[in-house]
């Protein structure tokens, strides 16, 4: 069995509340704050049988190793997931196969090369569970990994959504062009827009850092680079935000007609 990890904040622990409530090992939380939404969290807490430890805010900023944990964390149990990209993308095609293709949930995939800030990371991870996003993929090397932080600024969406870290991204993005899915990086430069873009079928849509943009080698392997339009006077948008403005176009598109 997998070692316990640590997840804090109302909205990580709310969405694991209502998930799986049986995987907390144990809750802990700080009496002093006794404000209606400490106890709205307690009482739900207590519904579902989870064991509860009072704390102080000393302990629960060393628990989570941040001083953002909003007077609740919580030992948890990992949540089994899909263990491999291709296990994820073989369950597709085969719940894809016996549907017409207007009904087929056509993979949607975020790649992300070299975001390193967890707070972004987690981010990206919200806009993408939220927007029904399959997985989110990176490499190995420049990346954030999934951490109490991502956790947190994810809003339960670290458990939701699958986050793959390949050894080699280009390759990984070789290989999902051999299975039929359309790699489409961004790049302020492309004469196109996403809205131009047509993303109702398999498609991976490739972000990189704010300011760095994506490796030259990244931007070679997509099928296309496509651009947000930017009006105003700031040259570029956090990845997070443009990873919405992205997956929700994505999201327009494959809605229409449903």
């Amino acid at each position: 069995m997998a070692s316990p990890k640590v997840l804090f904040g109302f909205h990580a622990l709310g969405v694991r509340l209502k998930t799986v409530p049986t995987s907390i090992i144990e809750i802990y939380f700080d009496p002093s704050r006794r404000d209606a939404r400490m106890r709205q969290f307690i009482e739900r807490a207590a519904q579902t049988g989870v064991k509860l430890v009072e704390s102080d805010g000393a302990r629960l900023s060393k628990m989570s190793g941040s001083h953002g944990h909003q007077g609740v964390a919580a030992r948890v149990q990992p949540i089994a997931q899909v263990h491999s990209l291709d296990e994820l993308l073989e369950e597709l095609e085969a719940a894809n196969a016996d549907l017409p293709p207007e009904q087929r949930n056509h993979p949607l995939l975020l790649v992300l090369d070299g975001v390193t800030d967890p707070h972004n990371l987690g981010a990206c991870l919200r806009v993408a569970d939220g927007a029904g996003a399959h997985a989110v993929i990176a490499p190995k090397d420049h990346a954030a990994g999934i951490n109490a932080t991502v956790a947190k600024v994810a809003s339960g969406a670290a458990e939701t959504v699958p986050y793959f870290m390949v050894t080699n991204l280009a390759r990984t993005l070789n290989e999902l062009k051999e299975r039929s899915i359309w790699v489409i990086g961004t790049s302020d430069t492309a004469p196109n827009t996403v809205y131009q873009s047509d993303l109702k079928g398999p498609v991976a849509l490739v972000l990189g850092a704010e300011g760095s943009g994506m490796r030259q080698l990244t931007a070679k392997t997509c099928d296309a680079l496509v651009s947000i339009p930017m009006r105003g006077a700031v040259e570029s948008l956090n990845v997070s935000v443009a990873s919405g403005i992205c997956l929700y176009e994505a999201l327009r598109q494959r809605s229409i007609g449903q």
